[in-house]
């Protein structure tokens, strides 16, 4: 029995934990790319910078803080700063929207126009990042480390393994669960909610209906923007934030959107869980695990690991293809891409 225990806070620690928590910040992530994939009707191949300035503004504000004495105790002054860095994402995406999404909107051009389009953006984003605060790695999670450390826990219970509880990673948790909760309260509660909604399923018959389809759209590039913020500063304060690291995170975010069903907002949650869960769970090496489940007498080769971490992304793609040949609509059936 202390085997199996052993075994379960190995896991929890390298597995089950990293993946929730990475699960959360795609989730987040994901769950922008659908909404303006479902209301806008193009794949934004900017979301990964959009993540990335937001959390360039709230670091940019957390030194700030920092250098005026403010504390938070326990928690990171990141935190504090999320609403104006939102607000700022907010404002930049609906710049965007208006210098360059608008023309062709009104055109009604094909959507891989629109594609093309937000893979200009994403340069103009990536080289105002890069411009402003660099390209090299920065940590900018202050408070505390962590919530149990790994020594604590093997005093009080006794086990050869200890669990380790990063402050980050509840925090990713806390805030994504609350952030998911109200997006949905949102979209299924208010009258604003049910307007994109609505625009979603039928643009024309919305029109009729007396929506404004503008005010749809910025409502949906403000949510956009502040999901991505909140995805960006969480994936940072967790692992580390660095201007080239996000364009990376597109090709998970988007599997997980697929896979979920694009357009579907719960599909994004799920498919968020799923690419973390796969991606974790593949890369891992299981020999110490198995150390403790095997006989006594056993003595595993090998690192069991069924692909090599650099090999992390090549997972998402693979799910990703399987989704698109197998059931292009995704868990929840949205729609085809």
């Amino acid at each position: 029995m202390t085997d199996f225990a052993n075994a379960f806070i190995l896991m929890s620690n390298f597995v089950f934990i990293p993946a929730l928590t990475y699960g959360a910040q795609l989730a987040l992530g994901a769950l922008g790319i659908t909404l303006i994939y479902a209301i806008l009707r193009f794949a934004n191949f900017a979301h990964g910078d959009t993540m990335a300035f937001g959390t360039m503004v709230a670091i940019f504000l957390t030194w700030g803080l920092q250098a005026a004495g403010l504390s938070l105790g326990i928690f990171p002054v990141a935190l504090l700063t999320m609403p104006f860095a939102i607000a700022a994402t907010a404002l930049l995406v609906l710049g965007t929207d208006k210098l360059v999404y608008r023309y062709f909107r009104e055109k009604r051009v094909d959507p891989v126009i629109f594609v093309m389009a937000s893979v200009g953006v994403m340069f103009m984003m990536n080289g105002l990042v890069r411009i402003f605060i660099g390209t090299g790695d920065i940590a900018f999670a202050d408070g505390s480390r962590f919530l149990l450390r790994a020594r604590e826990f093997r005093e009080m219970t006794g086990l050869d393994e200890g669990l380790g509880l990063r402050m980050t990673q509840v925090i990713t948790i806390t805030v994504a669960v609350a952030v998911m909760a109200a997006l949905f309260w949102f979209l299924q509660s208010t009258r604003t909610g049910k307007s994109m909604r609505a625009f979603s399923d039928n643009e024309d018959l919305a029109l009729l209906s007396g929506i404004k389809p503008e005010r749809v759209v910025a409502v949906t590039w403000i949510i956009a923007a502040g999901l991505a913020t909140i995805a960006g500063v969480l994936y940072g304060l967790d692992k580390g934030f660095r201007p080239f690291t996000y364009f990376p995170l597109l090709l998970p975010m988007f599997a997980a959107a697929i896979l979920g069903g694009i357009g579907q907002p719960i599909g994004a949650v799920v498919g968020g869980f799923v690419i973390a869960f796969s991606e974790v769970g593949l890369t891992y090496a299981y020999r110490r695990v198995l150390d403790y489940l095997g006989p006594d007498a056993w003595e595993p080769a090998g690192l069991f690991q069924l692909l090599e971490t650099e090999y992390k992304f090549a997972v998402s793609f693979i799910l990703l293809v399987i989704v698109l040949l197998v059931r292009p609509t995704g868990i929840f059936k949205g729609r085809i891409v």
